[in-house]
Order: structure tokens, then C-alpha cells, then sequence
């Protein structure tokens, strides 16, 4: 049995992360960080123990596809039309600032203007991942603060979904701009072709057949591939469709029974997800990113909750909500990382930017995790006052 099997490569990467996951739990962190930190010692550049790229960046990509999905599964319209006037202005003035924040720290440090575009970009997002699993169920979800919290990270989404649209098309070749714009028809016909399918087949088969838990596994795991691998022949990428594949159930009652059945594999995924792209992260090249990274990660830690805060409150919401919402949005994101890979498989920034893009999330999601753990509820709070189910 070699290093590079499936099967040597599932038990390193699962038994690894209980136990990296276990540390960072002692260290009230989010459990993704150690599954990224898993990557990074075991993956290519670490101690080589998975060390086949093509498995590796497989992995990522099946991840990406079902990680999509249950976000597209959360977006529910009328909840965010409840708060659309306040979030889109807060969520375009905030993506604008900290993308101009992030492009030109690129540019201090002497990366090209493509490169610090693309780190920009990456710049303008929050987590998901992180702002949804700190958040207190039992609470916070339950209250305006969750509110703004999901409206503002949902709406990012839909922003980044957009950045990812436009990468493919600049992917392709040939004229950009001519690309991109067969790529925005193609997709409002996939939306709809989706929403079609969703309600004459989808829909009826689970009305007619949902006491069969198992089936209705197999029909959510093959409505969200059947979505993607449509998109991708229509040249969009499986990630976008799988996206669409989530919105277009997600007012559908059925809704929260799929996200039900699809946790365990979402859980699954992620894992993989997290330590694929730690894994991917090249050592050779953090050496000369480091500085950059940290920099980065100060302004955009101190910056962020700073920004969120003035704009909330602009917005009428007070100064409480407003400051706690800003620590909680600190960090980047995982669309952070989607960016960086997709760019730098596209040829459209150099490895040293997408290192510089990788380690900079890393480095937020661990002092944003700190951040929020000492001073909010949450589920792993470092005080029993704050620590909230």
C-alpha cells in the first residue's frame, strides 16, 4: 500500500483531524483551522505523507461543489428581503473599502496590479463557515444580530458567486468580455431550467417517496451533482451550479429535510475541503509572503470591525449590535481561498499571490476565532458566561 492510496489518504486525513481537531477545541479555535494546519503538515509541502496534486485538488473540488450547495440551501428570499435595503448598502461599501484595502497592501509590497486586484478581492469577504458555527444556536439565531449576521454573509456570497463568474470567463480565452457575457445568459437559463426541474420532478418524487430516508439521500446527493454537471456543460463551472442547485430548493419545504439528511456529508467534505487546500499551500512560497500575510491580516482584523461598525449604525441598528456583528464579519473567507485556487489554475495570478491570499485567511480565521472566543458567546467561549449552545 502506497502513500498516494485512496485508502491510506481517507484514514490519514480523518484520523489526523480528530486529533488536530481535538487540539484546536483545547485551543478554542474553529475547528476548520486544524484541519488546514492537518493539510499543511501532511500535504506535498509538509511531510509528504498524501502527496498526489491530482487527489489532493479532487478532493478540494468535490468539497467546493457540496459546501456551495448548502449554502445556495440557506438562501432564503424572504428572510433576506426583510433586511435587503440595510445589508446591500452595508455589504457593497464594505466589499468596495476592503477590497481597495487588500489590493493596495498587494501593491505596497511590490505584487503586480493583476495580483493585488485578485488579493482584493479576496479581501472583501467574511466567512461563513466561521461567522455561522460561533454564532450561539439557541441565541443568536434566533435574534436581529443573527439577522444581519446571515443577510450580510448571504448577500457576499451571491457577490463572490459573481467574482467566480467572472474568473470562468476570463478562463476560457478568446474575448473576456464577449465570454463573460455568454456566461451571465447561461446562467439565469440554468436558474430557470433549475426551477423547473425543481418543481415537476423534484419536488413531486419526494412528495410521493420522502419516507424512504435513504432515497431521499440519493435524490439530494444526485440533484445537486445533475445541477453542477449541467452547468459545466454549458460552460459555467460545477461550483455555480451547485450553488443554483441549493436556490433553487431553498423555499421549498423540503428545504431544511435535504440539509438535514446532507449534513454528515457536508461535514465529510469539508474536512476534506479544509485539508485540501491546506495541503496546498507551498511552503517554499510562505517564506516570501509572510510579511505581506501578516500585514495583511492586522489591517484587516483591526479594520473590518471598525468599518461594519460605522456602517450598521449608519443604518440605524445601535451601537452594540453593530460593534459585536463588525468582530464577528472580521476575518476572510473561504471564498478567499476558492478565488486565490481558481485564479491561480486560471493562470490570471502568480503562485507567490495566492500563497499570500491562503495564508492570510488562515491567519484571520485563527485571530478572528480568538477575537470572538474571548470576548462573545459562543459555542467554545474561553469563559462559562460566554459560552453559549
Amino acid at each position: 500500500m502506497t502513500h498516494d492510496s485512496i485508502i491510506f489518504s481517507i484514514f490519514l486525513i480523518f484520523t489526523g483531524a480528530a486529533v488536530t481537531a481535538t487540539l484546536a477545541l483545547y485551543a478554542r479555535q474553529a475547528l476548520l483551522v486544524g484541519y488546514i494546519v492537518l493539510g499543511a503538515v501532511a500535504g506535498p509541502w509538509g511531510f509528504g505523507l498524501v502527496s498526489d496534486s491530482d487527489l489532493i485538488r479532487d478532493i478540494a473540488h468535490v468539497g467546493i461543489i457540496f459546501l456551495l450547495f448548502l449554502l445556495g440551501l440557506n438562501l432564503y428570499p424572504q428572510k433576506l428581503l426583510q433586511l435587503l435595503r440595510e445589508t446591500t448598502l452595508v455589504t457593497i461599501a464594505t466589499s468596495l473599502v476592503f477590497g481597495a484595502v487588500g489590493g493596495l497592501i498587494a501593491l505596497a509590497f511590490g505584487f503586480p496590479f493583476g495580483d493585488s486586484v485578485v488579493v482584493g478581492l479576496a479581501a472583501m469577504f467574511s466567512s461563513t463557515i466561521i461567522g455561522l458555527k460561533l454564532l450561539p444556536t439557541t441565541v443568536l439565531h434566533h435574534r436581529h444580530m443573527g439577522e444581519v449576521i446571515i443577510s450580510v454573509l448571504l448577500l457576499q456570497d451571491l457577490v463572490a458567486i459573481v467574482v467566480l463568474l467572472v474568473m470562468q470567463g476570463l478562463k476560457r480565452g478568446g474575448v473576456p468580455f464577449a465570454d463573460i457575457a455568454l456566461l451571465m445568459l447561461a446562467l439565469p437559463a440554468l436558474i430557470g431550467v433549475a426551477y423547473l426541474l425543481e418543481r415537476f420532478v423534484l419536488i413531486p418524487l419526494f412528495q410521493r417517496f420522502d419516507r424512504i430516508q435513504e432515497y431521499v439521500f440519493l435524490l439530494a446527493v444526485g440533484w445537486c451533482l445533475g445541477i453542477a454537471e449541467l452547468a459545466h456543460k454549458v460552460g459555467l463551472s460545477y461550483e455555480i451550479g451547485a450553488f443554483v442547485a441549493g436556490i433553487a430548493v431553498a423555499t421549498s419545504p423540503i428545504s431544511r429535510y435535504i440539509a438535514e439528511s446532507l449534513r454528515p456529508i457536508r461535514d465529510f467534505f469539508l474536512v476534506m475541503f479544509f485539508f485540501a487546500l491546506g495541503a496546498g499551500l507551498d511552503m517554499s512560497v510562505i517564506a516570501e509572503v509572510w510579511m505581506p500575510a501578516v500585514v495583511l491580516t492586522t489591517v484587516l482584523l483591526a479594520v473590518k470591525p471598525v468599518v461594519f461598525r460605522f456602517l450598521l449604525i449608519k443604518t440605524a441598528e445601535n451601537e452594540k449590535l453593530a460593534w459585536e456583528t463588525g468582530w464577528r464579519l472580521g476575518q476572510m473567507s473561504e471564498f478567499s481561498l476558492l478565488i486565490a485556487f481558481l485564479a491561480l489554475e486560471a493562470g490570471l495570478i502568480a503562485s507567490q499571490a495566492a500563497s499570500l491570499i491562503q495564508v492570510a485567511t488562515l491567519l484571520t480565521f485563527v485571530g478572528s476565532s480568538y477575537l470572538i472566543v474571548l470576548r462573545f458567546p459562543t459555542p467554545i467561549a474561553v469563559s462559562d458566561r460566554l459560552r453559549r449552545d
